[in-house]
């Protein structure tokens, strides 16, 4: 026993069979546990009805290759559904039926292969636990053998080759259920026009008024200060039965600089106007809207993924994924003083890979 000089209570020694104190250097700096835990073992093995039962057994054979098959009509029904429910152009009440019975569809096929899958994993499936020793070294020609010893061995336990009706259901329903989203990527592709021709024509055209948006109220030159940006839309896309989709093709910003400010290139000279320049607001990346206007350092940032251009040399590309300018909309004014396009756009408005023919 050992006493504390501070409080006088007696201090027990702990016993050399719990711990082990490794004392290389300061006490106490090493403590081994000898305490470990026992390995419990497997449990008892509990089979299960379908391993007592044939009857049982023959059920959940079939219903699994049912689920299976059932994954192969959900798939079918919403190939079918996709060309029975067609999204109509201005009918919301198109896009949710269009939706709901494609995704019905898609749910039950991918569900019904899960729950197939499963079921036969815990009903059929040979069950019983087992260690898998992993080695450290490449293996051998033995360890070979035995990897195909321990396949063809799983193949006899799961039963996939002799459940055939299990097997060839699965093998129906995997191939299937991709058939829904081939059909429906193919729906995003252009139907009848090239995208190249659809994208190089817009409203603008010689003559045609830059209006604010969304009001549609014509712009003059006088109104656009210097530092200042407007988004400007064609005059009269709001009379459009498409306005949408003219617009996201349309869209401009316009903003004045110094004159001094801007580097034209040669064959620009009449595509501004006293330092008020028009450039389209559709991101040439990914067809975002660029509505970031830096008063101090003139560049328009994209705010999807950050593409910076410069608006002083002609929105050149100085930052992001983009790979070129904006297109620039010639402008001039007419004899009331309203800003208007000289022409449409000299390139193809948006995203770069339209243009890879």
């Amino acid at each position: 026993m050992a006493q504390d000089d501070n409080s006088g209570h007696e201090l027990t020694t702990a016993s050399s069979s719990a711990v082990d104190v490794h004392r290389t250097g300061d006490p106490g700096t090493a403590v081994i546990i000898r305490d470990e835990v026992e390995n419990p073992g497997f449990p008892p093995h509990r089979p299960r009805v379908t391993d007592l039962d044939p009857k049982k057994e023959r059920r959940a054979e079939r219903t699994v290759y049912t689920l299976f098959y059932l994954s192969i009509v959900g798939s079918v029904w919403a190939v079918a559904a996709y060309m029975a429910f067609p999204i109509n152009d201005n009918d919301p009440g198109s896009v949710r039926l269009n939706n709901l019975f494609i995704g019905i569809g898609i749910a039950l096929a991918l569900l019904a292969i899960g729950i197939g899958a499963v079921h036969w994993g815990k009903s059929l499936m040979h069950e019983k636990e087992g260690v898998d020793l992993r080695h450290p070294v490449r293996g051998r020609e033995a360890t070979t053998e035995r990897a195909v010893e321990i396949f063809r061995q799983a193949d006899e336990e799961s039963g996939f080759n002799r459940r055939t009706l299990v097997r060839n259901s699965l093998i129906g329903a995997l191939i299937a259920f991709p058939l829904p989203a081939v059909v429906l990527f193919r729906g995003l592709a252009p139907q009848n026009q090239d995208p190249v021709e659809l994208l190089s024509q817009t409203m603008w055209a010689k003559g045609v008024r830059l209006t604010k948006d969304p009001s549609g109220v014509p712009i003059k030159a006088s109104d656009v200060t210097l530092g200042s940006a407007f988004h400007v839309i064609p005059e009269g896309l709001n009379e459009k039965e498409d306005r949408l989709e003219q617009k996201a093709k349309a869209a401009v910003l316009l903003m004045r600089l110094k004159p001094e400010d801007l580097h034209i290139s040669k064959g620009r000279e009449s595509w501004s106007y006293d330092g008020i320049v028009a450039y389209s607001k559709i991101c040439t990346h990914v067809g975002c809207p660029v509505a970031l206007y830096e008063q101090q350092t003139h560049h328009l940032l994209c705010p999807c993924h950050q593409s910076q251009f410069d608006i002083t040399h002609e929105a050149e590309v100085i930052f992001g994924p983009a790979k070129r300018p904006l297109p620039q909309l010639p402008i001039m004014v007419d004899a009331d003083g309203y800003l208007v396009a000289r022409s449409d756009f000299t390139e193809p408005v948006g995203p770069s890979f339209w243009e890879r023919h």
